[in-house]
């Protein structure tokens, strides 16, 4: 079965609008895992708009399933990564003037950063992933450069119009995917994902574990974290049903 990621950033989003005390990331946390999320995903960016330090160093306390870190490749995070320790680190492109995280890491211009951040990582016992387009160029400099994972952006697949543009930008994930196994890369994918659109891509036999917030954090302010993540849960499985 493919592992679900559950992105609770926008949780602290909320908090953060008021400078506020709740809603608490940490809790949220707790509730999706009894949701049935398999891990927690958190983005610590570097203007702190949403994740703060503290949570990091709490949820890592906290979580006892696998936390996964997206960061950028820069020091300071990069040094706070290697001492706190999440199971995982994923590599992101990051501009401060973005609402979200836009396209994938350009792994092949930033060789020399990314190459340093991996190896930094993985001295401090940390996997490793980096969140790249479905390109074949991106997944083979990112097998080169010794990630353990990619994680596909699966936003041009989500944000398409039309039936014909969903199934090109499905069918570039569905071959960046068979490549990156190919190469012994562990599959992963996210962004824009929601409950209408993640069974086609759950349907990709390689891709062996999703990251999603944004839409499972919007249905938990109607219906509750526990209730959001097992729908979506659910949703993942009917993809995952009609693998080959």
């Amino acid at each position: 079965m493919i592992r679900l990621g559950v992105n609770i950033d926008h949780v602290a989003t909320l908090r953060q609008a008021r400078r506020a005390s709740e809603p608490d990331p940490v809790a949220a946390a707790v509730l999706a895992t009894l949701g049935g999320a398999d891990g927690i995903t958190i983005h610590l960016r570097e203007d702190r708009r949403h994740i703060q330090d503290r949570d990091l160093r709490v949820l890592r306390q906290v979580v006892t399933s696998r936390l996964n870190l997206e960061m950028a490749a820069v020091d300071a995070v990069l040094t706070l990564a290697c001492q706190v320790r999440p199971d995982e680190a994923t590599l992101v492109p990051e501009r401060r003037e973005e609402l979200t995280t836009e396209g994938g890491l350009d792994v092949i211009r930033h060789e020399l950063a990314v190459r340093r951040a991996i190896d930094q990582l993985r001295n401090a016992g940390i996997e490793v992933s980096l969140f790249i387009d479905p390109d074949e160029a991106q997944v083979e400099a990112s097998a080169r450069f010794q990630a353990q994972a990619i994680e596909l952006q699966t936003a041009s697949y989500s944000e398409a119009r039309g039936e014909a543009a969903r199934a090109v930008e499905l069918d570039k994930l569905a071959r960046a995917a068979r490549q990156a196994a190919a190469l012994g890369l562990h599959v992963h994918v996210g962004h824009g994902l929601n409950y209408h659109n993640v069974q086609a891509v759950a349907a990709i036999a390689e891709v062996e574990e999703m990251n999603i917030g944004h839409s499972i954090v919007s249905r938990a302010v109607l219906v509750g974290m526990e209730r959001a993540v097992r729908d979506m849960k659910e949703a993942i499985r009917e993809g995952y049903r009609l693998r080959d």
